[in-house]
């Protein structure tokens, strides 16, 4: 397996639908693998609006089946034809009053890997994600892919250390963390903590941000997407606050090694001095 990956992310405009939301997904996608990446993530929630910003019933409509909901299955065939990895954030309904926010990981030859549920749900204004999803029951996975060990965070996740270190020591290379965040002060940790984390835990971070203001609410989504490395440097121009925009980075993975010999944060912990940490 090749050191040096090209790896996408798309941070994009609500349309107003799912099926022109997808198909727009679908043309971002096509255009990163003609540029010769060989993965790609989406938003939180991309085949929808973000809900979240009102407690309606009408909007348990948006979740469906994974793996073997229409979306899942449409993203596996775009990712054989594409032969590319792709992280599908989706509102997944799990049986009768199960729902979850769950991003799929499927391999470039289409096979669905397996999924990461959101496991820290916010209940705040404009984030009544309570209301919709319950937290995410399937720990931590990370995705042995074609292009290299991957895991999954789901917005709010990324305040909570807990998990980037769970995901590094299961032995991630590159970490997709779709988004929906609106300005404010999260704007300001945007920029802070997932640099932060990629550091911490010494790999790759895709920071992926919804872009515009949406129908349902008045959060606006600021973008500045973007690729961090294990120095937490980020890999090159962070993506527009206003504008949608697919990016696409050169990630040398070999750099995880490199990093990992100079700074041997994993040699050095102290998991016996650390059980008071999960306590309630």
């Amino acid at each position: 397996m090749p050191d040096l990956v090209r790896a996408a992310l798309v941070q994009a405009t609500w349309t107003g639908d799912t099926e022109s939301m997808i198909a727009k997904h679908e043309e971002h996608a096509r255009e990163a693998a003609r540029r010769g990446a060989r993965i790609i993530g989406f938003q939180e929630v991309f085949n929808a609006p973000y809900f979240c910003q009102v407690q309606d019933p009408e909007h348990y409509r948006w979740a469906e089946p994974v793996p073997d909901g229409p979306t899942t299955r449409r993203m596996c065939r775009l990712a054989r034809e594409t032969g590319m990895v792709i992280v599908s954030p989706v509102f997944e309904t799990d049986g009768s009053g199960f729902y979850y926010n769950t991003a799929a990981v499927i391999d470039a030859d289409g096979t669905v890997l397996g999924t990461y549920r959101k496991h820290h749900i916010p209940q705040v204004q404009g984030f009544w994600e309570k209301y919709y999803f319950r937290p995410g029951n399937l720990g931590w996975p990370v995705f042995d892919t074609a292009v290299g060990k991957v895991g999954v965070y789901i917005c709010y996740d990324r305040h909570f250390p807990e998990g980037w270190r769970a995901l590094g020591l299961a032995g991630a290379q590159l970490v997709y963390n779709p988004s929906a965040t609106s300005r404010g002060l999260s704007a300001y940790l945007w920029q802070l903590e997932q640099p932060a984390a990629a550091v911490a835990n010494e790999y790759f971070v895709a920071a992926i941000n919804r872009v515009g203001t949406e129908e349902l609410g008045d959060n606006d989504f600021y973008g500045t997407s973007y690729f961090v490395d294990p120095r937490g440097r980020f890999v090159g121009d962070v993506a527009s606050d206003k504008d949608e925009e697919l990016l696409v980075r050169d990630l040398d993975l070999g750099l995880i090694d490199e990093v990992r010999r100079q700074w041997a944060f994993y040699r050095d912990r102290r998991p016996d001095a650390y059980q008071g940490l999960v306590q309630p």
